[in-house]
């Protein structure tokens, strides 16, 4: 019998291409014959950011497939991205896999395609070549169980049938679950109305092709998310996937990272360096971004901070950069993990992506909360009043978060001894959790077992 062959399908963003790309690994780990297909745009983004030492394992390639858009398009657009992928990508991915099973002995045949749940049309495709499929939602269990529950969303009257807010109020998706406010839906805080409606719509398609999926495995933890878990039992959580693969190097980036950071953390003092980050979406407009600049500033702390080339309009510097060269660094992007864990780093100042919460966790830090959009602002929930390893910065009348109140937060969070403690205490759960005989250490061994199985 030849290996089991996946192919894995990410929806084409920074925080979907990175935990599928950490689920690579697992499965190359164990085996698994991996072909990963990026869209062509992602793609070439993920190959230009490796370096001359990632290598993958000889069972992982990576190939790609059409989106649907031109080659000037604006793929922040997330509903015209979405539409055109519906409209395209099935036929290319059907197309790849006939070409994957007409290369005879020298490669095994597809036994498994495990897709996004934002690209959940790959499952009719898997349904139709006669292939068992796996649906992977790449961030937290309380934000897909939400999604699921929108049937029973409209019945309630919290939104209308084209996922409108109707009434902004707490929602309790099972007695159990931490409390969510109706407003902080995933697609309601994207873009414009036509946006938001979009997406809605491709969540509504999703739910009804992940019913045609065999499997249905989430980047989260029981014990992180315990009550999601035991209200939504057909969720499996095999996470957090960065903390069982520290041996492997993080791959599936979209920019390369300035490692020189590093060097710059070894010369400051333990636990005192602030840590700012905020992911590949989040933008600032200039009088955002300048009392974010003054804010740091005024802490008179060491900080690192990520800023994207693109994350900022018209930046006024004023001398900035002069004025803290001695104790900030600016970078445009790092080895996060490994800044995460390094001992001078004392709290994450992050817009609240699940990827950055988890790699947050498992090194044991405080958060200073940012959420800018879609899940961050759920996961801020489990932050600050579940975990209770964070505080979130508060919008003036105008809707900016002043210096004032940046220095003020982080003095506050960093001066609290406990918020410590308890990051410290999640850390330990996080890696109980995927640790031998932990519930992510089974599920993911279950998975395992299943995908070898060459009998369908």
């Amino acid at each position: 019998m030849g290996k089991p062959h996946a192919i894995l399908v990410p929806y084409p963003a920074q925080g979907h291409v990175i935990p599928m790309m950490e689920l690579m690994q697992r499965l190359v780990k164990h085996g698994v014959k991996v072909t990963f297909v990026n869209t062509h745009f992602t793609h070439k983004l993920v190959t230009d950011a490796l370096s001359e030492d990632d290598k993958l394992n000889d069972l992982a390639s990576l190939v790609s497939i059409p989106d649907g858009l031109e080659a000037g398009d604006d793929r922040f657009e997330l509903g015209k991205l979405s539409d055109a992928i519906f409209r395209v990508m099935p036929e290319k991915l059907e197309e790849l896999i006939e070409e994957l099973n007409g290369k005879g002995d020298d490669c095994e045949k597809v036994t498994c395609i495990v897709a996004d749940t934002c690209m959940g049309w790959a499952f009719g495709i898997a349904q139709k070549m006669k292939i068992r499929s796996v649906a992977f939602w790449p961030a937290s269990g309380v934000v897909l169980a939400s999604l699921i529950c929108i049937p029973k969303l409209i019945e309630d009257g919290y939104i209308d049938e084209k996922g409108t807010l109707m009434k902004k109020q707490m929602v309790q998706l099972s007695p159990t679950m931490p409390a969510i406010s109706s407003s902080d839906f995933t697609w309601l805080s994207i873009g414009d109305l036509k946006t938001q409606q979009s997406l809605f719509d491709l969540i509504q398609k999703a739910n009804e092709f992940m019913k045609l999926a065999d499997y249905l495995i989430c980047n989260s933890a029981y014990e992180l998310e315990t009550s999601t878990f035991t209200s939504f039992p057909h969720i499996l959580p095999i996470g957090p996937l960065l903390a069982s693969n520290r041996v492997a190097k993080q791959i599936g980036h979209f920019w390369k990272e300035d490692s020189t950071c590093l060097t710059w953390l070894d010369q400051q003092s333990i636990g005192s360096v602030i840590y700012v980050a905020f992911g590949s979406f989040t933008v600032f407009d200039s009088r955002q971004f300048d009392e974010l600049a003054v804010g740091l500033e005024m802490t008179n702390m060491p900080f690192l901070w990520v800023v994207r080339p693109d994350m900022f309009e018209d930046m006024k510097n004023d001398g900035f950069d002069d004025r803290i060269s001695k104790r900030g660094k600016i970078v445009g992007w790092a080895p996060q993990q490994k800044v995460l864990n390094h001992p001078s780093v004392g709290c994450f100042v992050s817009h609240c992506g699940w990827n950055s919460v988890l790699e947050g966790v498992s090194s044991g830090l405080p958060f200073m909360c940012w959420p800018y959009f879609a899940d961050q602002l759920i996961n801020r929930v489990y932050v600050c009043d579940v975990w209770k390893i964070g505080l979130e910065f508060d919008k003036d009348e105008s809707g900016i978060i002043t210096r004032e109140e940046i220095k003020n937060k982080l003095e506050k969070l960093l001066e609290d001894d406990e918020y410590k403690v308890r990051a410290v205490d999640l850390k330990e759960i996080a890696a109980v959790a995927v640790g031998r005989g932990g519930h992510s250490d089974k599920n993911f061994s279950s998975f395992i077992d299943w995908i070898e199985e060459r009998d369908t």
